[in-house]
């Protein structure tokens, strides 16, 4: 089974969250949106668009979004089938949260490292 295809988004905490996230559209040219973040479409070599993205996102620091993790960051990684991933996990004696999601942007899954850290597992919906 194939486990991580990528990663799906990079989503950090800041204390200050719109102040950052001008910091980064003025100075490193993120094109940060009114909801907080940027979505980058990948390209390949020659610049031609392919399939698939990656988000970036700034949540402010008092936001428990990612509990029951203290981190101030959470990677979400692509995968192919969630449901077998977190069997697999489960199986292999991993802190796999209950808690699932299914919705328009795909399913979503989460479990904690050996460090605490809250990871998010995103299979994208079907192709339309």
């Amino acid at each position: 089974m194939k486990r991580v295809t990528g990663i799906g988004g990079i989503f950090f905490q800041a204390k200050d969250p719109v102040r950052l996230r001008a910091w980064y559209k003025t100075h490193l040219g993120i094109d940060v949106q009114d909801w907080g973040g940027a979505v980058f479409t990948w390209t390949d070599g020659g610049g031609n668009p392919m399939k698939g993205s990656t988000v970036w996102s700034i949540a402010a620091a008092d936001g428990d979004a990612f509990a029951p993790s203290k981190s101030p960051y959470m990677i979400n990684y692509r995968v192919d089938d969630l449901a077998a991933l977190l069997e697999a996990l489960r199986a292999e004696d991993c802190n796999v949260l209950d808690k699932t999601d299914d919705s328009e942007h795909g399913k979503f899954g989460w479990v904690i490292d050996p460090e605490g850290n809250k990871v998010e597992l995103w299979q994208p919906p079907p192709d339309p």
